[in-house]
Parts: C-alpha cells; sequence; structure tokens
C-alpha cells in the first residue's frame, strides 16, 4: 500500500536527526563505482579497506585496471570477501567502460539514464541497485536506489508488502510526489543509516526518529 505522508515524514524526521550524510564517501565517479561493485554482500568499512588497497597500488584507475594481473586486483580487495567474484565484476564493467566509453566515466555519463541503465544492466554481476547507485551518485541521476535495508524499513512499517519487486519500490519513491529528486542521495543514505544504527534485524525501536510515524493508506498498488 502506498500510505501518502509517509515518505515526507520519514525523510523529514531522519534528516532532523542525522543530518547531511554526504555519501556517497567518493573522490571521483569511478572510485564511487568500483566501491558499488565492492559492497555488494559486505559492510562498508570493509569496502574502504579494498579502495584503499587499490589507491595504494595505484589501480584505482579505469585504464591500469584494466590491464593489471587479476590475481593481483583479487588480492588487494580480498577484505571485501568475495574477491575472485568480485574481481571479474570489476574488471566487466571497466572492459564495458573502456569498450563503449573508451574508458571514461565523463563519456559515459553523456548517455541518457534509461539507455545507460540498461547498458549497465547488460554488465555481468552488476544488477538494479549497483547500476542506480552508479547513475544516483556518480552522476545525480533522478533515480531511487533500492537496497535491503530500504525494504527492511518500508516493511516493517507496512508501507510495502513483503517480497515487492525492486522497480516498485523504486517507482514509490520517485512518484509519490513527496521528494525531490535532488534529495534521493540524501534519503537513501539516510534510510541506510536508520536501519544501521535501528532498524537491524533485532530492531531498536527506542529512539527511532521513524517510530510512531504514520501515513494515510490512498491507494492500492499490485505486481
Amino acid at each position: 500500500m502506498f500510505m501518502k505522508g509517509w515518505f515526507r515524514g520519514a525523510y523529514e524526521r531522519m534528516d532532523a536527526r542525522f543530518g547531511d550524510l554526504r555519501w556517497w564517501p567518493a573522490e571521483t565517479a569511478f572510485e564511487m563505482a568500483v566501491g558499488s561493485i565492492l559492497t555488494q554482500n559486505t559492510a562498508w568499512k570493509n569496502v574502504e579497506r579494498a579502495v584503499a588497497g587499490l589507491k595504494r597500488a595505484e589501480l584505482l584507475d579505469p585504464h591500469r585496471l584494466l590491464t593489471a594481473d587479476s590475481k593481483t586486483i583479487s588480492e588487494i580487495i580480498r577484505p571485501c570477501g568475495y574477491y575472485n567474484i568480485k574481481t571479474k565484476r570489476l574488471l566487466a564493467f571497466v572492459k564495458f567502460l573502456h569498450d563503449r566509453y573508451s574508458g571514461s566515466m565523463e563519456v559515459m555519463f553523456r548517455e541518457g539514464t534509461d539507455v545507460l541503465r540498461r547498458e549497465l544492466l547488460s554488465v555481468k554481476g552488476i544488477g538494479e541497485e549497483t547500476a542506480d547507485s552508479i547513475l544516483l551518485y556518480g552522476d545525480d541521476r533522478p533515480v531511487f536506489v533500492v537496497d535491503a535495508y530500504t525494504r527492511r524499513i518500508l516493511e516493517r512499517h507496512g508501507v510495502i508488502e513483503k517480497d515487492r519487486r525492486y522497480g516498485d519500490i523504486s517507482r514509490l519513491f520517485m512518484e509519490s510526489g513527496e521528494i525531490d529528486p535532488s534529495q534521493y542521495n540524501q534519503y537513501h543514505a539516510l534510510l541506510v543509516n536508520t536501519a544501521k544504527h535501528y532498524c537491524r534485524s533485532k530492531p531498536k525501536c527506542g529512539g527511532c526518529p521513524l517510530s510512531g510515524l504514520e501515513g494515510d493508506v490512498s491507494r492500492e498498488t499490485s505486481d
């Protein structure tokens, strides 16, 4: 169900509690893209260690990464887990970037959002969350990123039913009329922060900025 007023109310409460979270923490769009691939199924602190290792090895560059030895890359990114799989995913993205856009994130971001999203999803190992993260955090595109934290919060507050599809949830945010696209970046970061502090697998509802938040059920959506 879509709960009118919930999205705006949730944003205002979380923003008042946590302030500007300045997410995604990266110096370049390429670093951000690398981080979005490495963060799959691991904690951010592990990604930070892996990215720092790539920087020390001077491999946080699409051209250098493309020609680097895969075993070397795997050892460097070992802290983020599934390092052999993630090495393949990184190299698949870098090859796509090289073949399609001459290895340039700037050139890639000249592409239209819908076309670029389809292209990113065609790269092995890049799913909807990763593709949308690259679009939103890498180039401020008006897409809303949905992750496990987002699902958990919305399900527990009765905003969505369990097992809703990624696209359905993303559209709820974008079509609610309650959020400006310029706030998508901060909103997603706020949801992640709230989930990590309060809406855990074992929830700590006391003190949660979303505790007691209600909205008006205005319409039902179907799969």
